[in-house]
């Protein structure tokens, strides 16, 4: 590529990185202003007197949402990894007559919209007394994220030699001591992969925490929906800008400290087929 070219494909770089950081610097700006400027004619300036009341507003608003958040995301994200591990490695590595019978299920239920399911998953949580609590979101969660999850291992599993488990099983090996011996210790790729895939989705989810949860229960996308233009006589830019920031500010981190570990494991091969 000649150096001409080069430099405006930068140059066309740099100017969609100004467009997707415009948000971004408004967002930031507005949240530290005080709220006799928080206005949307003076958006693009900065503030005059720098100011932290948007974001203490904005912590004491959306506290409750954000445990409720750490949770869910926390919890489902773990067991939903561990639930894949186990499905892939069964499905890759001690195949049973119909097993492909049995992946192509897992595939189908993740083309299966989220609105489907929700009016019989609402009732079987009901049954199971799991209705409107934090333990319901977290099953339904896991149960949707099962066929990502066992997708993402299996085909990481796949690319472990065959060979290992069979000397495993000649040495005297169970289907459990071989997976906890040799594949677990290598599974590091698949789990950070699947971790922050489903981390990032039981964050960034509304449908089922609206649908499937309550007041007590509610993730901080719900309180943040509910506390955009709630009613107040002056609206609060401020503190909805500072709102905004901290709801997204988790899934940044995850992805700032750990996203190198998700393109390993995405070229490791988790998500080759």
């Amino acid at each position: 590529m000649t150096r001409p070219a080069r430099a405006a494909r930068l140059a066309l770089l740099l100017v969609f990185v100004l467009l997707f950081l415009i948000p971004v610097y408004v967002l930031v700006v507005t949240s530290f202003k005080p709220l006799d400027e928080a206005d949307p004619s003076s958006a693009w300036s900065l503030p005059d007197h720098w100011s932290t009341s948007g974001w203490g507003s904005a912590w004491h608003a959306l506290r409750p949402g954000l445990e409720n958040s750490v949770k869910i995301a926390v919890t489902g994200s773990l067991i939903s990894a561990v639930l894949g591990s186990l499905n892939g490695y069964v499905l890759s590595k001690w195949r049973f007559p119909g097993a492909d019978v049995v992946f192509t299920l897992f595939l189908f239920g993740m083309f299966i919209p989220y609105q489907a399911v929700m009016i019989p998953l609402a009732g079987l949580l009901t049954d199971m007394e799991l209705s409107g609590t934090i333990r319901g979101l977290i099953l339904a969660h896991v149960v949707y994220g099962i066929p990502i999850c066992t997708l993402i291992f299996r085909n990481y599993y796949a690319t472990i030699p065959d060979e290992l488990i069979e000397a495993s099983r000649v040495d005297g090996a169970g289907m459990l001591r071989a997976y906890r011996s040799i594949v677990l210790p290598v599974s590091g790729p698949a789990f950070a992969v699947t971790l922050i895939w489903q981390f990032t989705s039981m964050w960034n989810d509304f449908l089922f925490a609206v649908f499937l949860g309550a007041p007590d229960s509610w993730p901080v996308t719900v309180m943040l929906n509910n506390t955009a233009g709630s009613g107040a006589v002056a609206v609060q830019y401020n503190q909805q800008m500072a709102e905004a920031l901290l709801a997204s500010l988790p899934t940044v981190l995850v992805y700032l400290l750990l996203g190198r570990f998700f393109m390993r494991g995405l070229m490791a091969g988790a998500l080759k087929g």
